[in-house]
């Protein structure tokens, strides 16, 4: 039997419980069936991570895999907590507030967008996970230059990284991303005669917009601009 989440993410500190020591010894470890499950995400998403895909993956049968975790949803927990321990975490130096957390910013979105399965987990239960606990440590220490509480410090951090996962949703990857300043150009005509003088202000603002951008919309320029205001509200003396 595998041993609870807690014990899972913590297996290789010193004070785990360890399994027991009777019957054969397992011929893969819950670290290599993590890091297995990853690499299924990163290569074909989550919806590929199937215990059966897995045992594939290791050369061990199903049941094998169930030795190791609990279920699908406590192995999501784990490849979470592994990807923010392997997550390559910004230097501060002399580095004034602003800089520090654009740093943690940046980071974070390096990370959704090399892991974007990341985006599908929502469990609470990963705040337990040591590469977590160490992420969020590190990130808390962004913002140590701000006159913030530690109620304050928190809830500052929590609306970075909401924005930060809210922008890395917009910017994955669109099948027709290619095509669009294409289709831009050639619609664009159209949809000012099918518009006619309806709409006057969505059609100023959409025009320019869509000029400057050559495209209904660029994530990239949302990320500078949204992350530029997060930033002054977070000192807005």
């Amino acid at each position: 039997m595998p041993r609870e989440l807690i014990d899972l993410l913590w297996r290789d500190h010193p004070a785990a419980p360890q399994g027991g020591a009777r019957g054969p010894r397992s011929r893969v470890t819950t670290g290599a069936v993590v890091d297995a499950a990853r690499a299924l995400a990163d290569a074909e998403g989550l919806a590929a991570v199937t215990v059966r895909r897995l045992g594939d993956a290791l050369g061990v049968s199903a049941m094998s895999v169930y030795t190791h975790v609990n279920g699908r949803d406590d192995l999501l927990v784990l490849m979470a907590d592994a990807a923010y321990a392997r997550m390559p975490l910004p230097t501060y130096g002399n580095a004034g507030w602003r800089t520090r957390v654009r740093r943690v910013a940046d980071a974070n979105l390096a990370l959704h967008r090399e892991h974007p399965w990341l985006l599908e987990i929502d469990d609470d239960r990963t705040a337990f996970g040591p590469g977590t606990i160490a992420k969020y440590d590190h990130e808390l220490h962004a913002l140590d230059p701000l006159p913030l509480d530690d109620v304050a410090r928190d809830a500052a951090l929590t609306f970075v990284l909401d924005f930060v996962r809210a922008s890395a949703r917009a910017q994955r990857p669109d099948p027709r991303a290619d095509e669009m300043p294409e289709i831009w150009a050639r619609w664009a005509g159209r949809l000012a005669e099918y518009l006619g003088d309806d709409h006057q202000l969505a059609q100023r603002v959409g025009s320019a917009a869509g000029e400057a951008m050559n495209a209904p919309a660029s994530p990239t320029h949302a990320w500078e601009f949204g992350l530029a205001r997060v930033l002054d509200s977070l000192n807005p003396k």
